[in-house]
């Protein structure tokens, strides 16, 4: 039957029509006249339930798989963006290339637009995308915005902001500060008004810019309480993004520290609030405290400065961010210690200039040491330095035949001008030894000539009368009884100067007798400087030793550039590098790095350490000198961003988790 019926369905469709089987013999076949005999064909079989065959079910359409999700997109908003002030400037600018490594160009920086500094440090490009939109529309709104790259290594993307387009609602901007976060800004702070502004344009970016951008993650890294402001009014507007805050030093804690000699022993005893209005820094430090508290991640540059601001700002750090360099602009393994000896003989230069005309003493026994940093007397240890120098001339003096020190400090304090007397002496040092390059090649051809002929030439054919004449008045003009100055400007306040005080009371006034010599340089070096034409990273490598005895250091870069060119450097437990050196770097003293205990020793203790370790220096020689530049040189690549970058990685991730945001570089399975 079910045979039958499967021939029928093929004799005849289901309409009545002849199938394709008996079409295909009528077109291939010449008719008959037999075969025009109508044939009645049969009806067909009934069919029975029992002869139907089920055909399989359809099967269901598979879901369709869910996107990919897109990778997060990374903003780091500071206001020393393309505008050098202080730190936080070197830790963008070196960071910038490892960032790019990571994110590409998902990675972009936002400051304020400066025109003095953004001629030098910025290259507007045309906008694009995403970012053109949200550029377009905050420049409807009266906030002009400039999209370009900064003119650094790896050439990062930023949109610098002219917040002063903000100013015409600054009022407003104030009074929802008050509104909604409870911080009220004085009419007449000046700086906290353009802070106001700038971070109010910020979050008027992110608004635009997250509603235009919907289909991937966004994270803002923002830097200290100048760059923080945008942080609260994000987290008031609930705008779905992840934000990180960064203190790099909390405000109140450096104005306390530079106050107070027992900071560390009085800090958990401290009113956070009490403080900040009795230093006339309120706003400043609750705008601060605002952005640790609204922020997705909270983080600090250190230990220390963890421990500061879990008492200052009322929020524990979630992580810690240290600060790194690129290490490979410092490197020159090939020929650091050939730098030395370059920059050295400079060094040199400016030592026979200033000390020469006053007495003299043997070079190649001289050892340079030098501070810099911010001028802050106490907080970066300039006391200490200065207590250690004073009795180390005293141990000094005991030895036979002593080494020289000649002893730096280099920082930026209120100058009228350079002095004089210094100017002087350098300038008729240049007269010295132009006269002396003259005298040279005029000896140097007459003992060629000499030698052509056959002949030694005498002294007095090599030195003429004229030329003793002419070498002699140089050198007279140049010698003075004055003892060599200790300070190269004219300060403005020279009577009450923190550090001319110490000096003075130590009685360190470059006395001959005295194996150590002070040069107070109260402006930053740089190669156009008229005193000590070096920028600050030949002068570093041209000393032996970088001594930075820290009272209140959240970081400390200025060791950490030391060790990077190579040189040996003291730094103390308050720095956060030093704690850092500490806990990471086995032996650290015996490698060059000496970490001072400021912590838990007085005043006095910290500073006999301190000469006990320049008294072992001191009695190395020369071969011993290098072997440990070598060692210090060698531990540079410990504090390179691509070993410190992950920290950032750790806190970005933690942001994304914390918004329930896919991370970047996870592969995320769905069962459906």
């Amino acid at each position: 039957m079910a045979r039958r019926g499967r021939n029928t369905t093929e004799r005849r469709g289901h309409n009545g029509h002849k199938d394709s089987v008996a079409r295909s013999r009528e077109s291939t076949e010449p008719p008959k006249r037999a075969d025009l005999t109508p044939v009645r064909a049969d009806p067909p079989p009934e069919i029975g339930p029992a002869d139907i065959t089920p055909s399989p079910a359809e099967p269901a359409p598979a879901p369709e798989p869910a996107p990919a999700p897109q990778p997060p997109l990374l903003f780091e908003i500071a206001w020393e963006v393309c505008w050098q002030l202080g730190g936080i400037y070197t830790v963008l600018r070196s960071k910038a290339a490892t960032m790019l490594e990571k994110w590409g160009d998902r990675y972009c920086l936002i400051g304020p637009y400066n025109p003095n500094t953004a001629a030098v440090e910025f290259e507007e490009q045309p906008t694009y995308g995403s970012i053109r939109e949200t550029l377009q529309k905050l420049k409807d709104a009266g906030i002009t915005c400039y999209f370009g790259r900064w003119l650094i290594a790896g050439r990062p993307r930023v949109i610098l902001i002219d917040y002063r387009g903000r100013f015409g609602s600054l009022d407003f901007d104030k009074y929802l500060m008050w509104q909604d976060h409870g911080i009220a800004i004085d009419a007449s702070d000046g700086e906290v008004n353009e802070v106001v502004a700038f971070g109010f344009a910020v979050a008027e970016f992110f608004r635009v810019f997250t509603g235009i951008v919907k289909d991937r993650p966004i994270l803002a890294h923002f830097h200290e309480w100048m760059g923080g402001i945008a942080v609260p009014r994000i987290a008031h507007q609930k705008l779905p993004m992840a934000t990180i805050f960064t203190t790099h030093a909390t405000l109140l804690g450096r104005y306390i520290a530079g106050d107070n000699p027992h900071f560390y022993d009085h800090l958990p005893y401290l009113n956070p609030e009490a403080e900040a209005a009795k230093y006339q820094i309120y706003s400043r430090f609750a705008i601060e405290k605002a952005a640790a508290h609204a922020s997705t991640v909270f983080t600090t540059v250190s230990e220390v400065t963890a421990t500061e601001a879990a008492k200052l700002l009322g929020r524990e750090p979630d992580a810690i961010l240290p600060n790194g360099l690129n290490i490979q602009r410092f490197a020159a393994p090939h020929e650091f210690q050939y730098l030395h000896q370059q920059y050295k003989e400079r060094i040199h230069e400016f030592v026979m200039g200033h000390f020469f005309p006053s007495y003299t003493f043997d070079l190649d026994n001289t050892l340079y040491l030098v501070t810099s940093g911010r001028y802050e007397y106490r907080n970066k240890g300039m006391d200490m330095y200065i207590e250690a120098l004073y009795r180390l001339n005293q141990r000094l003096k005991e030895m036979v035949n002593p080494p020289t020190i000649v002893a730096f400090v280099i920082t930026r304090a209120q100058v009228k001008n350079v002095n004089v007397s210094v100017l002087q002496n350098q300038s008729m040092f240049e007269d010295l030894r132009r006269t002396c390059d003259e005298i040279s090649h005029q000896m140097g051809s007459r003992l060629f000539h000499s030698a052509a002929t056959g002949r030694i030439p005498t002294f007095a054919e090599l030195l003429s009368d004229d030329a003793q004449v002419r070498l002699k008045r140089a050198t007279h003009a140049w010698r003075t009884n004055r003892q060599p100055l200790i300070v190269t400007h004219d300060l403005a306040d020279d009577a009450g100067d923190p550090v001319l005080k110490h000096l003075r009371y130590r009685n360190l006034f470059n006395a001959g007798d005295d194996p150590v010599k002070v040069v107070f340089h109260p402006e930053f070096v740089s190669a156009t400087s008229p005193v000590i034409n070096l920028d600050y990273e030949q002068f570093v490598r041209g000393c032996h030793m970088g001594i930075f005895p820290s009272y209140y250091e959240p970081w400390g870069y200025t060791p950490m550039e030391c060790i990077a060119l190579g040189l040996p450097a003291v730094t103390t437990d308050l720095s956060g590098f030093g704690a850092y050196a500490q806990r990471h770097i086995p032996n650290h003293e015996e490698r060059g790095i000496l970490v001072l205990n400021r912590r838990t020793k007085s005043f006095d203790a910290a500073v006999d350490d301190l000469v006990e370790y320049l008294m072992h220096f001191v009695r190395l020689n020369r071969r011993e000198r290098i072997e440990l530049r070598n060692g210090v040189e060698r531990l540079g690549e410990l504090f390179d961003w691509s070993n410190l970058a992950k920290h950032y990685d750790e806190a970005h991730r933690l942001a994304l988790d914390r918004i329930g945001a896919p991370r970047p570089g996870t592969l995320e399975v769905r069962l459906v």
